[in-house]
């Protein structure tokens, strides 16, 4: 178990209110740490709500910063071909990347084919390795959801998954098809500069809740405790409505 940590949360009337404010500030993050450095590392996850921030950064800050300096990476995502409706990137793809000035260099999706989710897995580790340093990739933001269950990414209750430490990414299994994931480990999420954590809708409430106790692998969203600190919630109303109770 561990101590409960202060939760910086922005509780906001709707959805769409939370969306649109943490692209705003996600797009200061990226202002500011590229007045410092060349280059920005930007971990996307699937989900609607995350979603409605991509179709807000395309609409109306497609030209706020220099997108050719960002690298995007996948958090997870679910072992289908990429042009399976069901695909993260394919929907990060076709709400966000496709309206941006960017060169698909600076894209990295998880691979599905062809190959096994383990080959998979330690592909995608193996590219991350080539760009950042042993012993953990230092992302500078990671912008992850959270289910009704508690879970993040690929990570979900209680699974092996959770316990993949001394990986960068893993096989996840879902409780719902598609089953088989890929996944960023909870290490490597954890040792990101950033984290944005979206959430929204009253069927979270409880997860949430359970999310800003002591670490606990049956609501893995817990378990995502960057040393930075720089850990933001986003959340709406309905979400936060069972908070201090």
């Amino acid at each position: 178990m561990g101590e409960p940590v202060k939760h910086d949360v922005r509780i906001f009337a709707t959805g769409e209110e939370v969306s649109r404010a943490a692209a705003l500030s996600l797009i200061d993050r990226i202002k500011q740490s590229l007045g410092k450095k060349n280059s920005f590392s930007l971990v996307l996850s699937g989900g609607q709500t995350p979603k409605r921030v991509y179709e807000i950064l395309a609409a109306e800050f497609h030209k706020a910063v220099p997108w050719s300096r960002v690298s995007f990476y996948m958090g997870d995502e679910r072992f289908v071909p990429p042009d399976d409706p069901r695909s993260n990137f394919k929907m990060i793809k076709e709400s966000l990347l496709n309206y941006l000035p960017i060169s698909q260099k600076n894209v990295y999706p998880m691979p599905t084919s062809p190959c096994t989710p383990e080959e998979a897995a330690t592909s995608y580790e193996k590219l991350l390795r080539s760009h950042f340093e042993y012993p953990l990739p230092n992302f500078d933001l990671a912008l992850l959801g959270m289910g009704a269950d508690g879970h993040t990414a690929s990570l979900f209750p209680n699974s092996a998954a959770l316990d993949d430490s001394g990986k960068w990414v893993t096989v996840g299994q879902a409780p719902v098809e598609p089953r088989t994931r890929l996944t960023l480990t909870l290490a490597a999420i954890n040792n990101s500069e950033w984290i944005f954590f979206l959430v929204t809708g009253k069927e979270k409430a409880r997860a949430l809740k359970f999310a800003f106790g002591d670490i606990n692998p049956d609501f893995p969203a817990s378990m995502v405790r960057p040393g930075s600190e720089k850990l933001i919630w986003w959340v709406d109303e309905s979400a936060s409505s069972l908070l201090g109770k």
